[in-house]
């Protein structure tokens, strides 16, 4: 790191501010029906496989979820594992699956499911892990039941449509989507749909719509969320987002964003690196003044905070968890 940069760590934010902490408030009417068809419906589930997103294993889990699904076999996969450093870094990854477990998961596995050889890894080891877990609780009811049923749940975006779709493709050789993939938070809105993903033995997938926590603990939480694309970023407003990923860099010293954006220096000043970007990538809209009719051009800053959180979530700024492992 160069001198610059350690000088201007002093000037650093210490907090996260948002100017409307209302913005992070997102449980829509198809999440409380989600969740409480849940409730339901699990008697009938014989284990539950949530996925959530790697770079925020603790943060947004939905902690109601806890209390409902104690007594089925728990599987979790943390996905987007490759915009993370958790392959390179092993004390850092065994302490997330320790602390995961003591909050009563039974599998952590760590998972790129748009990565074509994973498909492979579902068959052959995900699912003889849930098999294993099921023939060592009791069904209850379900006991002479011949069929499985997996109830797969998880906040938005973070790969439960991905996870269902390569099961489907890998056990029956069936092309297309059962359920709908996007980038955007809460495109799966229906609830409970039942998908047969194998024959041998017969295994339905109960899919549930993305649920978010009706509230987070703290601003900086819902952030962290945002930052990682499961709340919309029109709810959150896009610079609001770019900011708090720009605080969050500055705060573990990874001034990675200064190189990749050209800038000059490392600053605390979202408005500055994105009218920077704005200028190299001109990135201006063209204003009429109404009064001296002459055109200014003002630099897009929406667009130049999608562009810098584009590049965050891709990777090109670094790989990371959010998420404090102590």
């Amino acid at each position: 790191m160069s001198d610059k940069l350690v000088k201007m760590k002093t000037a650093f934010r210490k907090v996260f501010k948002l100017p409307n902490v209302n913005m992070l408030k997102w449980y829509p009417g198809h999440m409380l029906k989600g969740m409480l068809q849940i409730q339901a419906k699990l008697q009938k589930i014989d284990c539950i496989i949530e996925v959530h997103d790697a770079r925020i294993p603790f943060s947004g889990r939905n902690i109601r979820f806890r209390d409902i699904i104690k007594l089925r076999p728990h599987v979790l996969l943390l996905n987007k594992v490759d915009l993370t450093n958790l392959r390179d870094d092993n004390i850092k990854k065994d302490k997330i699956i320790n602390k995961l477990k003591q909050q009563g998961v039974d599998t952590v596995f760590l998972t790129n499911l748009k990565e074509t050889h994973f498909e492979s890894f579902l068959q052959k080891t995900v699912l003889p892990v849930t098999q294993d877990l099921i023939s060592k609780r009791p069904r209850y009811n379900r006991e002479e039941v011949l069929d499985f049923n997996y109830l797969v749940i998880g906040v938005p975006n973070v790969g439960k449509s991905t996870f269902i779709n390569s099961l489907r493709s890998t056990l029956l050789k069936k092309k297309g989507h059962a359920t709908s993939v996007g980038a955007i938070a809460g495109i799966t809105r229906s609830v409970l749909s039942k998908i047969k993903v194998s024959s041998n033995p017969n295994i339905y997938i109960i899919d549930t719509p993305g649920i978010m926590p009706p509230k987070f603990d703290n601003i900086e939480t819902g952030m962290k969320v945002a930052a990682c694309s499961c709340l919309p970023d029109h709810l959150v407003g896009e610079i609001n987002i770019a900011d708090f990923i720009l605080f969050w860099l500055n705060k573990h010293e990874d001034f990675q964003y200064v190189k990749y954006f050209e800038l000059s220096e490392a600053t605390d000043n979202i408005v500055q690196v994105l009218t920077k970007i704005a200028i190299k990538r001109k990135a201006v809209n063209r204003i009429k003044d109404v009064a001296t009719q002459q055109y200014t051009y003002v630099p897009n800053l929406a667009q130049c905070a999608q562009i810098f959180i584009a590049a965050f979530r891709e990777g090109s700024l670094g790989k990371h968890v959010l998420d404090d492992v102590e």
